[in-house]
């Protein structure tokens, strides 16, 4: 196994953009009314809850929601527009966007990825669910605006809201971590502080409990030997 875990400066540089972009396009739509805020409990989600989160996707909503890791920004991974609101928020075109496929089990990996030896797949079966990002070949049935991607990035998240919600739509959420601008704290934890930046910026944030302020970790599968490319919340021992 490789580590590739130091960020580059045109990584850096991404990050800076993407704070700025965040900060213009709040205050451009600020005038748009506020999020909806549902409190949702892992342990024993409701369906109704649940549903009506699902709703909010499936009409074109950005929705922000607990993982085993950091809150993330989400979309239905079949709504173009949706997808585009997301890049826009992040300050890039939606085919560059760094986006990962959050999925409720491994069933339909085969939509979005090239076929995978045995050893890949029993790594996948190891981790997941868990709070690791895999880098897998994208396959040719990718939805079109990720048709020109050669990789993906693939999310099982050890959440019973996340996965059950992706398990109503029926389909993937596409999705990104949200940063925080605090240069100390990278990622906001309490729900009540995301719904006071991002309220006038997507559609539903959840109440899922307080988030963890450690991302997942990101190892590339795409090639013959695993790459480490960000060290976080998931441990490197199942490797």
């Amino acid at each position: 196994m490789r580590f590739l875990v130091e960020r580059t400066p045109s990584e850096k540089n991404n990050e800076i953009k993407e704070k700025l972009s965040i900060k213009i396009y709040s205050f451009v739509f600020k005038a748009i009314s506020l999020a909806e805020f549902i409190r949702i409990y892992e342990d024993n989600p409701n369906p109704k809850e649940i549903k009506r989160v699902v709703d909010v996707l499936k009409k074109g909503g950005l929705i922000i929601y607990p993982t085993d890791t950091v809150y993330g920004l989400g979309c239905d991974i079949t709504n173009n527009k949706a997808l585009e609101r997301i890049a826009r928020i992040k300050g890039v075109k939606v085919e560059k966007a760094k986006l990962s496929f959050i999925c409720h089990d491994l069933s339909h990996l085969s939509d979005y990825v090239k076929q995978i030896d045995t050893s890949t797949f029993k790594i996948l079966k190891r981790a997941l669910p868990g709070p690791y990002t895999f880098i897998l070949p994208g396959s040719k049935s990718l939805p079109s605006v990720f048709k020109k991607k050669k990789e993906v990035g693939i999310r099982v998240p050890n959440n019973n809201i996340a996965l059950e919600i992706v398990k109503e739509l029926g389909n993937p959420i596409v999705s990104t971590s949200i940063r925080d601008e605090d240069t100390i704290l990278e990622y906001t934890t309490d729900p009540e502080l995301i719904l006071e930046k991002w309220d006038n910026l997507v559609d539903l944030v959840i109440d899922g409990g307080y988030g963890d302020n450690e991302a997942s970790t990101i190892i590339d599968l795409s090639e013959n030997e695993p790459v480490v490319i960000r060290e976080g919340k998931g441990s490197l021992e199942i490797f």
